[in-house]
């Protein structure tokens, strides 16, 4: 599959129906949304199945990002703009003075 045909994944059908799957299933959380100590009107079933649809469509969304050769929450940004985050090795993270004493379980 060349790079074109993986971004073109991202405007699928199958793209635009999960975002309006995920779209709708959210607004029906929050329409149906009720203040603390009052009865849901969805049961617990449909919550459940509501939130097993939300992982499914997450995880399907996620399977055609990495076909596009996208990372997951990207979003774009300007050519001038500096990165948010910075890795670092963990071999050149340094431990304090005094080791692990005064840690909890030690």
């Amino acid at each position: 599959m060349s790079h074109e045909s993986d971004k073109k994944a991202l405007h699928t059908k199958e793209y635009r129906i999960l975002k309006a799957m995920k779209l709708t299933l959210t607004h029906i959380i929050k329409d149906t949304a009720t203040p603390p100590g009052l009865k849901h009107p969805l049961t617990d079933n449909t919550i459940e199945d509501i939130r097993q649809c939300l992982g499914l469509i997450t995880a399907r969304e996620m399977e055609l990002l990495e076909a596009a050769g996208e990372k997951p929450g990207m979003r774009p940004r300007f050519i001038d703009e500096p990165e948010t985050s910075v890795a670092v090795p963990l071999s050149e993270v340094k431990k304090k003075k005094g080791g692990d004493k005064g840690e909890a379980g030690g």
